[in-house]
Parts: C-alpha cells; sequence; structure tokens
C-alpha cells in the first residue's frame, strides 16, 4: 500500500500585510511568514527591493488565487533622492558610475515634476527583474554586462515633493503596475544635470490594503509565543490575516445561493439573479453568506467561474 506523503503545512488562507524591515529580500520575508504560519502555501504581490522597507501583502493558501488583482493595483512610495552621485543600481547598493558637482534648485525640482505626471515612457534599471533574451537583467549586470532594456509606458498618477535641500529631496508617488522608482530617481537627476540615486524607500500603499493594516515581523513573533504549533493553535497570528476577498475591492460583487455556490465550485456558470446584479462585467466574484466562492466573468446575465474557492 502506498504511503500518504505528509502535508507540508496549514491549509490557512487569508492575506498578510507585511510592514517589511530593509535589509530583507521579499523571497526571505515570504519564507519567513510562511514558516510562522506554518502555511502550506503563500505567495507576495510585488517585489520589494531588499533596501526598501514597507508593504508588502504576502497571500497564503487560496489567496494566492487573487494575487493579479493587487499586482495591477496602485502604490504608493515615498522615497528620498540624494543628488551630486549617479550608481550602477540606481540606489545605495551600487557602485558610483558618475558624480557632479551640481546641485539643483527647489524651483527647477519642481518645474520638472509635471514631466513626470501621466503616461510616461520609462527605462527600467540595469539592475532589475526585467528578461533580456530570457535571462533577468540584474543577472546580465551582475555578470558585468551593459544590456539595452527598452523603454516601456507607465502611468503615474502624482509626483509630489515633499522636503528638500541642495543635497537631497524627498519625494511621494502614486503609480501604476511595472513602474521603477530607482529609475525616476535615476532620470530626475539626469534632467537636472545633477546625476541621483535613490537614498531612502518605503512603500506605504498598495491597492487596496492601507497602511493601517501593516503588521511588523515583531508583532508576529511576539504572537507566536502565545500560539502552540503542536497542537495547531495558531488563533493569535491568524487573528491578523485579512480575507481574501479584501484583495477584490473595486470588483463587483455577486451574491449567489448556497445551491449556485454549490455549481459554481463544479464549474458550473450560474444565472445572475437581483436587482443590482451586473448584466456584463470582464472581471467579478461570487458570494454566498458573505464568503468568496469564484472568481470569473459575468456575460449575458450568467457567471461563469474561472477560479473556485473551496467552502
Amino acid at each position: 500500500m502506498a504511503r500518504r506523503g505528509k502535508r507540508k503545512g496549514r491549509r490557512i488562507n487569508g492575506w498578510l500585510i507585511l510592514d517589511k524591515t530593509a535589509n530583507m529580500g521579499s523571497t526571505n520575508a515570504v519564507s519567513k511568514i510562511k514558516w510562522l504560519f506554518n502555511a502550506e502555501k503563500a505567495g507576495h504581490a510585488g517585489t520589494l527591493d531588499p533596501l526598501a522597507s514597507g508593504m508588502l501583502p504576502i497571500a497564503l493558501g487560496d489567496a494566492t488565487k487573487t494575487v493579479p488583482f493587487v499586482m495591477d493595483g496602485a502604490k504608493v512610495y515615498r522615497f528620498k533622492v540624494a543628488w551630486g552621485e549617479e550608481r550602477s543600481t540606481d540606489d545605495l547598493e551600487g557602485p558610483v558610475t558618475q558624480t557632479s558637482d551640481e546641485r539643483p534648485t527647489e524651483e527647477a525640482v519642481r518645474a520638472l515634476l509635471p514631466n513626470y505626471t501621466g503616461i510616461i515612457m520609462q527605462t527600467p534599471p540595469q539592475y532589475s527583474a526585467v528578461k533580456i533574451g530570457g535571462e533577468r537583467a540584474y543577472d546580465l549586470a551582475r555578470e558585468g554586462e551593459t544590456v539595452e532594456i527598452a523603454a516601456r509606458e507607465i502611468e503615474i498618477g502624482r509626483l509630489d515633493l515633499v522636503s528638500f535641500t541642495p543635497d537631497e529631496a524627498v519625494f511621494e508617488v502614486e503609480c501604476g503596475k511595472g513602474t521603477y522608482v530607482r529609475s525616476l530617481a535615476r532620470d530626475m537627476g539626469r534632467d537636472l544635470g545633477c546625476y541621483g540615486h535613490i537614498a531612502e524607500l518605503r512603500r506605504t500603499e498598495v491597492y487596496p490594503f492601507v497602511d493601517e493594516q501593516l503588521v511588523t515581523l515583531e508583532a508576529l513573533e511576539e504572537a507566536l509565543e502565545d500560539c502552540d504549533r503542536e497542537a495547531g493553535d495558531f488563533a493569535a497570528l491568524d487573528a491578523y490575516l485579512l480575507d481574501i476577498a479584501t484583495a477584490l475591492e473595486g470588483l463587483p460583487e455577486v451574491a449567489v445561493t448556497d445551491d449556485a455556490a454549490a455549481r459554481l465550485r463544479l464549474g458550473n456558470p450560474v444565472i445572475v439573479r437581483g436587482r443590482d446584479a451586473p448584466v456584463e462585467a470582464p472581471e467579478a466574484w461570487a458570494s454566498a453568506r458573505g464568503r468568496l466562492v469564484a472568481l470569473g466573468a459575468v456575460e449575458a446575465g450568467m457567471f461563469k467561474p474561472k477560479r473556485v474557492f473551496a467552502a
């Protein structure tokens, strides 16, 4: 008789909004959270540079099915640019590649900001996860190669100057998917004729999550002391988890009956009922008794499931 494989963790589902510290990689952060919660599955919704701090949404269990909706959401960063040096990584990690004694005026910086708002073209950093010929740009850069990375279209909702001195300036930016804040620092420095790089970077928001939902690693480690791993008691940690559907804010919700939910979980479409129910929606989610049942689309008054969730 074949032996049944040992489960590799709990089937726990939800979102954990980690306040990542600087000098911790996103992958390491996910591994730490997965271990703390003894979770079977975990993943993050958007890499945060090791030198950056702030919001790193981590999905546990079935929440990983909703990661794309968070990845596509707007993000807010607060960052400090140090003028006078450009670096290979566009932040403090890499060696200096260009220097200048020039320093910008506050008026010049403010005048430049409209050039970096709206839909603009941006070239990612040499040290980035962009694939060039099947290889990551940062792997090629570490091997000493200089590669041509094509500029791409990004969207900047706003870019505000928070504080200014001749040697550094602090900004806050609200941006869309694919934006590299390090590239903003690099390009502004070049446009101002003084060079620049990121000296500090913190992500404060990843839509639809907000900073009030942030949890520190220290708080989680303290909660672990009130858990009993051997007995499977993780209540103190689980209290920090947000419902999976929290990630779906802004998508139409379709309330269904228990019978319809059972059909959806088998992959079958159901008729959408209710006065306020959408007739057409390319993306929507179905719920039963307030619980997420399925992700899908509404077509001609029918909800057609694409991803389903266990009861």
